[in-house]
């Protein structure tokens, strides 16, 4: 009789782990957003990525320099696209419309300003 219940409790733990509404729970505070960016080279890209990170809400960033796209992962009640754009533009980048903030661009080092050839 104990196995019995002993089966029948792990049965219904494995039933609880893997029930997809669960999964789905976990799918509804994580969104993925992909952002234009001016970066150049990978030091913007360590740039960007640093301080994204540091963004509340915000789970995963990875930017790919050739496409000079920034893919943000992150939780949609602690932030939202809006704010991450401006997060980027605060680091000296556009993002997609968002122009840089020109006192952060300034702070750039000269090879991570618009214009210059990706190093």
């Amino acid at each position: 009789m104990k196995k019995m219940i002993s089966i029948l409790g792990f049965a219904m733990m494995v039933l609880l782990i893997t029930n997809p509404s669960i999964a789905q729970v976990k799918k509804k505070n994580y969104e993925e957003v992909q952002i234009q960016t001016s970066a150049v080279c990978g030091m913007c890209e360590e740039r960007i990525e640093t301080n994204i990170a540091y963004e509340k809400g915000v789970k995963m960033v990875e930017l790919n320099d050739s496409t000079k796209v920034v893919t943000i992962g992150f939780d949609p009640r602690k932030t939202n696209v809006a704010e991450l754009r401006t997060a980027i533009s605060k680091t000296g980048y556009d993002a997609d419309d968002v122009a840089a903030d020109p006192v952060a661009y300034e702070k750039l080092p000269a090879c991570c300003k618009k214009g210059n050839k990706p190093h």
